[in-house]
């Protein structure tokens, strides 16, 4: 929540009010107000790409200026044309110093670690958090699909101290992450800066549809195997939702769908979860359909469960969620 209401910050510097990405996110001020509450990807997704586009400021209100929306694209694009990923990140960094000169980028090598460093220009204040992990992920995230190869983190750097969400971090970074150092920073093995650039202005135009991926989740070769399983998850006609059947029904073992899903950042139940969360709103929002039908609907035999289930997805009960959007839409 933290990422989220560094979010709502940049709404308040530009005097906008931040109710419509909220919602679009599906995200509720009771979520908002609770310091401990979390978001899945997809909502952080949702509601990043729609603060870029209605604030025109892809850096998120960090900076001194705005970077308008497409900013990033054209990092990417700059980029795309090195042989290999050291000249694309030598170029990243040289670039972005076009942009702001609120933080510098800086690639170093010593010895058998590559290191990008990224130095405070400018007071970023209580945006500061906020700005150095999204900037490491932005280069992180890209170099990645540029040479089409996860980047091991040997260490990831921050220079304020340990938060209390540092729980996030593993997710965000493939590597052991460090608070209270010198600088922001991430290193890795020199030799990943030989590897060949392996896209295209093709893939890159594809990518940039939907680029915000590469930045809130670790990239992966399997990358579509959540959608598959939440697909299936959401197909009525499906046989059964245990483990068993969802394996069977995308051709691998029980044992590799667990396994391939920790290495997203999942589990079969998250995604269970989140299929059940996303119907249960619909439902609520479209239809007059009693809660305890909603319920069994989803695959809650009991209105009890399902509505303690409900309140620690939203922070409201389905009752108060319909209310709500019913006094809305008044």
């Amino acid at each position: 929540m933290a990422f989220v209401r560094a979010i709502v910050l940049a709404y308040e510097k530009y005097g906008v009010d931040p109710h419509d990405a909220l919602r679009k996110a599906e995200i509720t001020r009771a979520q908002l107000a609770r310091v401990s509450a979390r978001i899945n990807a997809g909502q952080f997704e949702t509601l990043s790409a729609t603060a870029m586009q209605e604030l025109d400021d892809e850096a998120l209100g960090w900076f001194t200026r705005r970077l308008p929306w497409g900013t990033y694209g054209m990092l990417c694009r700059a980029s795309l044309s090195s042989p290999t990923l050291g000249i694309a990140l030598q170029r990243w960094c040289r670039h972005h110093r076009l942009l702001t000169e609120d933080v510098l980028l800086s690639l170093e090598v010593e010895g058998t670690t590559a290191r990008l460093v990224l130095e405070e220009r400018h007071e970023l204040g209580a945006m500061r958090e906020f700005c150095l992990l999204s900037s490491l992920r932005y280069v992180h995230g890209y170099a990645c699909w540029l040479v089409n190869s996860q980047l091991p983190l040997r260490e990831v750097t921050f220079p304020f101290a340990t938060p209390a969400h540092q729980s996030v971090y593993p997710l965000l970074f493939p590597g052991p992450v460090r608070f209270s150092a010198t600088r922001a920073s991430m290193s890795f093995d020199v030799g990943y800066l030989e590897l060949a650039a392996k896209r295209d202005e093709q893939a890159l135009r594809a990518m940039l549809k939907r680029a915000l991926p590469l930045t809130v989740r670790q990239y992966r070769r399997d990358r579509r195997l959540v959608e598959r399983v939440r697909t299936q998850l959401s197909d009525p006609r499906a046989s059964g939702t245990t483990a068993q059947h969802v394996a069977s029904a995308l051709h691998v073992s029980v044992r590799s769908l667990h396994r391939q899903l920790a290495l997203e950042g999942t589990s079969l139940q998250n995604l269970k979860d989140d299929v059940r969360r996303r119907h249960a709103l619909e439902l609520l929002g479209r239809s007059s359909v009693p809660i305890k039908h909603v319920a069994l609907d989803v695959g809650y035999a009991d209105e009890k469960i399902f509505s303690r289930a409900f309140k620690q997805w939203t922070g409201e009960s389905p009752s108060e969620y319909r209310q709500r959007l019913q006094r809305a839409g008044e």
